[in-house]
């Protein structure tokens, strides 16, 4: 499964071009200030292509694979940037990922030649998909820390009826429970989570039928990675209804998600945050405060929102 979206570089700005002009030692000392303003001059034109540099675009090819026990330390990194401080051992989590290597992918960057200018490990992951069934995981630290975190963002910002509601889904052994994972770096397109989400489903699909860990899912769980615009809320504490236009998510196909969603519910990460990992967000210029929204969605919605994906993120 390959794709090829495109990916927008980072990094230091261009060289400036070769064979500009010499300024002689004389001039210099005979017109310092004008030189002053010169720089400042050539110090702008520095920034622009700086500017330029920074919004090249070049051709990237990704390809999912397997997961492996190489890819430990990528899926760590981007289940931390999702989790931020919250309490949840990402390491035991990555861990059992790992081990039901018979559903999920990783996306790595296909053909990365030894003479390449960018300095990209053939092995780094750019995004993983997974699933960790966590009614079958019951007892595991990281699946009680999940439900326990998801819990407790729940009371501190929905009514009473919504927790109760949550809590039972979450502990009703009859009907699973799968908590989704899919992360990626923020310059991976969303085009590449449509092959993702494709492939995961027919895994699962198997995975049932061949009566596999993970297998059939009744409700799908989500956390995923939001922003609202600095001084507005996304909703008040005891109503279920959230504002969707309010919402930014960073992964954009997971909009489609929440539209199909039975219970959902933001948290608010500001104090968390940690600006190494996720950037210090702003749209148009508009500081964005990051939450986090969980929904919850039936097994059964899973075809219909494929189909959405396909719609609007086929290449």
């Amino acid at each position: 499964m390959a794709s090829r979206p495109k990916r927008r570089a980072v990094g230091s700005g261009a060289p400036q071009p070769p064979g500009g002009p010499a300024v002689r030692a004389e001039e210099e000392e005979e017109d310092g200030v004008e030189d002053e303003d010169e720089d400042e001059e050539d110090s702008d034109e520095d920034d622009d292509e700086d500017d330029e540099s920074v919004d090249e675009e070049v051709n990237v090819e990704f390809e999912a694979y397997s997961i492996s026990d190489k890819d430990h330390d990528g899926i760590k990194k981007l289940l931390q940037q999702l989790f931020l401080k919250a309490p949840v051992n990402t390491a035991e989590l990555t861990d059992l990922l790992i081990q039901q290597n018979h559903i999920g992918s990783v996306i790595k960057q296909t053909d990365v030649s030894e003479d390449s200018d960018d300095d990209v490990d053939e092995d780094e992951i750019f995004g993983f998909i997974s699933l960790l069934n966590l009614t079958e995981r019951k007892g595991t630290q990281c699946a009680e820390q999940i439900k326990e975190l998801i819990l407790s963002s729940c009371e501190k910002n929905c009514g009473k009826s919504l927790v109760e509601q949550l809590d039972t889904l979450l502990n009703d052994n009859s009907k699973p429970v799968g908590f989704l994972l899919s992360e990626r770096f923020i310059n991976v397109p969303p085009q590449i989570a449509l092959p993702m989400h494709q492939q995961l489903q027919k895994e699962l699909a198997e995975a049932h039928k061949t009566n596999k860990p993970c297998g059939k899912c009744y409700f799908y769980l989500l956390i995923s990675k939001t922003f609202v615009e600095a001084g507005k809320n996304s909703k008040k504490k005891g109503s279920n209804q959230e504002e969707k236009e309010e919402l930014m998510f960073a992964n954009a196909e997971e909009e489609f998600f929440y539209e199909k969603a039975i219970l959902k519910f933001s948290y608010s990460v500001q104090e968390e945050s940690d600006t190494r990992l996720g950037g210090r967000w702003s749209f148009d210029d508009v500081p964005m405060k990051p939450l986090r929204t969980v929904m919850l969605i039936p097994g059964d919605r899973m075809d219909e929102i494929m189909d959405r994906l396909k719609e609007h993120l086929s290449v």
